[in-house]
């Protein structure tokens, strides 16, 4: 009786221990369909552009495989080309004036709330509200706001005596694209400063405490225990910032319209695509040499970013 009533007991665990597993594997299952999603939405798309980036096309029918022959007419016929740079130019400004307006006015005001002040609950809150309404909205609020004839900001120069400093902001080559920087950095200053909070509040006072013991103040524990200490986060948004300056297009398009006017001076590769793919600007080759830009700006954008993440990790190895 011993003998059964062991086996029994071995079979019973057997069966448990199947029926636990069972159950540990259908918890899987719930992934399932934020995983078709991502495939039909993401991966899909991907591998849909690259495949017909090596095709000619006529309209919306497939052709022969030409191989590289877009990537080739991208990057050397007129006028493919220097629209291609000039909006890779305007990308690179995009980034730069970003990372000055957005990231470093975040860093400041991080470090602001993340003092002792009073009411820094409110200012995080009040920061973080523009992030909350649609790209489109802010798009035409502005383009409301910088109107040179009726807009609220020339208006408000006019009522405090500053009529000179009135512009066209969107209406000037040498000013519409600079005025869409800040306008993207107004919109997403919230989120970058609560990713810089996020980082400085994980820094342990007590290393402040001792950096005081040892006579560190100021400046000085600012760019050598703060920034290093940081770090994490500043990676973060850094490469953010690149993604989204490189993929920017809502606020161009809601501003500007798909010409990214005025004479294109707000252009970048993602409204280039726009009319590439779905314009008359390549007639009816417009989805293979559409889609060979949406290659490039992909391949640049991932390699681009893994330099970034090398660049920052052997920084933090280094500290």
């Amino acid at each position: 009786m011993p003998v059964l009533e062991k086996k029994t007991a071995i079979k019973t665990e057997t069966a448990s221990a199947r029926s636990v597993n069972w159950k540990k594997h259908m918890v899987h299952l719930f992934l399932l369909p934020a995983l078709l999603f991502y495939i039909w939405f993401q991966v899909y798309p991907i591998l849909s552009a690259f495949l017909n980036s090596f095709f000619a096309w006529d309209g919306l029918k497939r052709g022969a495989f030409i191989g590289l022959e877009n990537f080739v007419r991208l990057f050397t016929e007129s006028p493919f080309q220097e629209t291609f740079f000039r909006g890779l130019g305007h990308n690179v400004i995009f980034f730069i004036g970003i990372v000055i307006t957005k990231l470093a006015v975040a860093f400041l005001i991080a470090l602001v709330i993340n003092s002792k002040i009073r009411g820094k609950e409110f200012f995080k809150m009040v920061i973080f509200l523009p992030k909350l309404l649609s790209v489109i909205v802010v798009g035409f609020l502005f383009s409301l706001i910088l109107n040179p004839t009726y807009g609220a900001l020339n208006t408000f120069l006019a009522f405090i005596g500053l009529e000179e400093w009135a512009r066209p902001w969107l209406g000037s080559p040498d000013t519409a694209l600079y005025t869409i920087i800040l306008v993207n950095s107004w919109y997403g200053l919230g989120f970058a400063v609560l990713i810089f909070l996020a980082g400085l509040q994980a820094i342990p006072t007590e290393i402040y405490d001792a950096a005081k013991i040892d006579g560190a103040s100021g400046l000085t524990m600012l760019w050598k225990m703060t920034i290093p200490l940081a770090m994490p986060s500043i990676m973060v948004m850094t490469i953010l910032s690149f993604i989204g300056a490189f993929e920017t297009f809502e606020l161009i398009f809601a501003m500007q319209g798909s010409q990214a006017g005025p004479y294109f001076s707000t252009d970048v590769l993602a409204t280039y695509f726009y009319r590439l793919a779905f314009g008359s600007v390549a007639g009816g080759e417009s989805i293979g040499l559409g889609s060979a830009l949406a290659v490039v700006l992909f391949l640049m954008i991932s390699s681009a970013t893994a330099v970034l993440l090398f660049f920052f990790k052997r920084k933090e190895y280094e500290q």
